[in-house]
C-alpha cells in the first residue's frame, strides 16, 4: 500500500468516527510522532507487526487479552 493510499484510507476512517476519545488519542498519537522521528519510526514498526500479525491470525480474543494481562 503506498502512503496516499494509507492517507486516504485513514481520512475516511476519521470522517467516520464519532468517538471523541479516539479521535483525541489520534491527534496525541501523530503530535508526538511529527515531533520525534525515532518514536514515528517505531509506532510504524509495531503498526506493521500488528497489520502482519492479523493477516496471519496471531491474535487473541478479548478474554485472552484479559487473562494474559491479569497474570
Amino acid at each position: 500500500m503506498t502512503a496516499i493510499e494509507i492517507k486516504s484510507e485513514l481520512q475516511k476512517m476519521i470522517e467516520n468516527e464519532t468517538d471523541l476519545r479516539l479521535l483525541e488519542a489520534i491527534r496525541t498519537l501523530l503530535q508526538k510522532a511529527s515531533l520525534n522521528p525515532l518514536l514515528k519510526e517505531k509506532l510504524t514498526e509495531r503498526a506493521l507487526k500488528s497489520e502482519e500479525d492479523i493477516e496471519e491470525g496471531r491474535i487473541f480474543s478479548k478474554y485472552e487479552a484479559i487473562s494474559r494481562s491479569n497474570s
